[in-house]
């Protein structure tokens, strides 16, 4: 079922960016921000919750951990249906050690983002969602050494190309 996108105006990509960058400002901060009143923020913010464009989570810096391991997975399906992919999509979401999945164009079906406590509970993982589940021509692990960027931000708008 595809979603309905929710318009927006220049108030709320202005202020979907601040909350982006920091969602615990003041309601207040946020207004003088943006050029409207505390009131109309709270507002603003309930109808992205309500319409499911925003919800709030903790974010942690797994380099502070000290004990995750990332991989990517590159995944070719045997079969091509949308029932099969649909199962192989409840798996993804099911697994909480899977941070991202794509379904993407080209040689390979899907790219999956996994996050574990070690390159051992990385192999039990995949053996788990790739070995078993019977649809999976081959996949692919790659373990990633180090984290260059990792960002959530979300762009809310086409950016305007300047005329030179």
């Amino acid at each position: 079922m595809a979603k309905t996108p929710v318009v927006l105006d220049e108030f709320d990509h202005r202020l979907l960016e601040l909350l982006q960058r920091d969602s615990a400002s003041t309601l207040t901060a946020l207004g003088e921000a943006v050029g409207l009143s505390a009131s109309a923020v709270q507002r603003r913010i309930t109808r992205y919750r309500k319409h499911g464009l925003m919800r709030e989570v903790a974010v942690l810096d797994s380099t502070l951990l000290g004990t995750t391991t990332l991989a990517t997975v590159l995944v070719a399906m045997e079969r091509e249906s949308a029932k099969l992919h649909a199962t192989f999509h409840a798996r993804m979401r099911a697994a909480p050690e899977v941070q991202q999945c794509y379904s993407l164009a080209g040689e390979w079906d899907y790219l999956v983002i996994l996050c574990t406590t070690g390159v051992a509970h990385c192999r039990e993982v995949a053996d788990r969602l790739f070995m078993d589940e019977g649809n999976i021509k081959r996949y692919e692990t790659r373990m990633v050494f180090d984290v260059v960027k990792s960002g959530l931000q979300v762009p809310t708008r086409v950016p305007v190309r300047r005329r030179k």
